[in-house]
């Protein structure tokens, strides 16, 4: 008899499984081509946490990051860059398996990628395949946050060699944060600008740590991942941040009158009340401003250490973020939408000795690109199931051209018994959504016009080629993952079933207690 297996907590069939399994064996056939330890070059992997570009090296005119501005003077910076999937567990899930939401089948914050994909071979798993020593430290994986800090969360155990789970004084003092939904920090609008020294914070705690395994592995080939909680809500950070940031100097995003009659309902997120007050929207922008400059400080510690070590010229450093985020545009705030605040994201990469450093590429680039480039920058062979593209040669010319579009999907829920998703694609000059293959409505927005996406072009005729071609690049792209995504959904429906079956017979019992 075949042996049950279990993802998730849920035991999933071996028939199943076996159904899945069989037709993605590839993925576990990495290649074998390695590099000589002489050739190998380390990688400083770092994420922060629902962070969008308000930074000084994209051009904010208030958020103060000198130290994310000094690795984009000594890297290239990415200027159109998106993520797939608008929040935390798809979006990592997505990046570090360098497969598209579709395929790895991971729409909401619950469920772990291996559950659909089980045999997939992650970016960090590949370089240690290929010789190198490699940690996280923080959050790479899904936390739930601020509930999962100090835990492993959905993390995934064949990823790493070691592990570093900080937890700081920012999960001490929940009780003193505000949050505009009392007894809620994650999920809404929250903050406090606390008395603390930066050394008590987790991030803090977490930069200390990982420095100690630069020091420590600073001999050998090394893949260091370092995850910020910060900016993610609740913005706990000592109040000297907050203090750069005057409440009376925040600008509140401009939102036209009409501005939602143009669009689909579905379009918004609704995380935040409508009801917050001009004054508490300022606090809550000082406040994710704060906590930026907060882990920008802690970006420093690391830039400092890979210096002081003599690293500087031997490791390929990456900066980046999950997802967008927004801050009132359209009336909407977190994630969880499809505008350019949302699905947009920093990415910094620095490569040694690069002539490029200092320069922006203006050209599209997606999380997904990040697994196919470092593998090439470090010389590895690419894998050939990847969903995206190396980005080697924007880096080694920033003008060279890139990919056509960048795609971003979500999921909405259920809408008469049927799931809500929303496809968007960005290309060069058009930003084109579809909400259930166009059924909820459709959005297009003219960025070289309109890059605040307030006019909806839509439903004009002289747009309906321009719509109609673009619609035929999600058609196209998720063709792709066509068959993965009808075993995800498979897999997702056995799991409802064995749900249901355990409430069935669990019902009985408790109504003989």
């Amino acid at each position: 008899m075949g042996r049950n297996i279990v993802f998730s907590k849920w035991t999933i069939s071996p028939l199943l499984l076996a159904f899945v399994w069989g037709a993605r064996l590839f993925e576990s056939s990495v290649a074998n081509a390695e590099v000589s330890p002489k050739q190998k070059i380390n990688v400083l992997f770092i994420i922060s946490d629902d962070l969008n570009n308000a930074l000084g090296c994209y051009g904010h005119p208030l958020v103060k990051s000198p130290n994310i501005d000094r690795l984009a003077a000594r890297g290239v910076k990415f200027d159109r860059a998106y993520c797939q999937f608008p929040l935390c567990n798809p979006s990592r899930s997505s990046m570090l398996t360098g497969q598209r939401p579709d395929y790895t089948g991971v729409k909401d914050n619950q469920v772990q990628f291996r559950t659909h994909i089980p045999d997939v071979v992650t970016l960090p798993q590949y370089f240690q395949k290929n010789g190198y020593f490699v940690a996280r430290v923080g959050k790479l994986y899904h936390y739930g946050v601020p509930d999962q800090i100090g835990t492993d969360g959905l993390d995934d155990p064949p990823s790493w060699q070691k592990v570093v789970n900080p937890r700081g004084r920012d999960k001490d003092v929940e009780s003193k944060i505000f949050s505009f939904t009392p007894g809620r920090f994650g999920g809404t609008l929250s903050w406090l600008a606390d008395d603390g020294k930066d050394e008590e914070y987790t991030d803090a705690i977490g930069a200390r740590e990982a420095v100690k395994l630069l020091e420590e592995h600073k001999a050998e080939p090394f893949f260091l991942a370092v995850g910020f909680y910060r900016p993610h809500t609740p913005y706990v950070v000592p109040k000297k941040y907050f203090d750069l940031y005057p409440v009376d100097q925040i600008k509140l995003a401009d939102v036209p009158a009409n501005d939602l009659d143009d669009i689909p309902e579905v379009a918004f997120n609704k995380q935040t009340p409508q009801s917050l007050d001009d004054n508490l929207r300022r606090q809550a922008i000082q406040a994710y401003f704060a906590a930026i400059s907060f882990m920008d400080a802690q970006v420093g510690v690391l830039l400092d250490a890979v210096d002081k070590l003599g690293l500087t010229d031997k490791t390929i450093i990456v900066f980046t973020s999950d997802h967008g985020y927004q801050l009132g545009e359209h009336n909407c705030w977190q994630k969880m939408t499809l505008f350019e605040e949302s699905c947009r994201v920093p990415m910094i990469v620095s490569v040694p000795g690069t002539k490029t450093n200092g320069q922006a590429s203006n050209e599209l680039a997606e999380l997904g690109d990040l697994y196919p480039t470092l593998s090439d920058l470090a010389g590895l062979q690419i894998p050939d199931h990847l969903g995206g593209q190396t980005l080697r040669e924007q880096i080694k010319n920033p003008k060279a051209p890139g990919k056509k579009f960048a795609m971003t999907q979500l999921k909405r829920g259920a809408l008469n018994g049927k799931p809500v998703y929303g496809y968007s694609v960005r290309t060069d000059r058009w930003r084109y959504t579809e909400w259930t293959e166009g059924e909820l409505g459709a959005e297009l927005y003219d960025q070289e016009k309109d890059p605040r996406e307030i006019t909806n072009l839509a439903k004009e005729p002289a747009q309906t080629e321009t719509v109609k071609n673009l619609k035929a690049m999600i058609a196209e792209r998720r063709k792709l993952d066509e068959e993965v995504a009808k075993k995800n959904e498979a897999i997702d429906l056995e799991i409802a079933r064995q749900k249901e079956a355990q409430k069935a017979n669990k019902a009985p019992a408790e109504s003989k207690k």
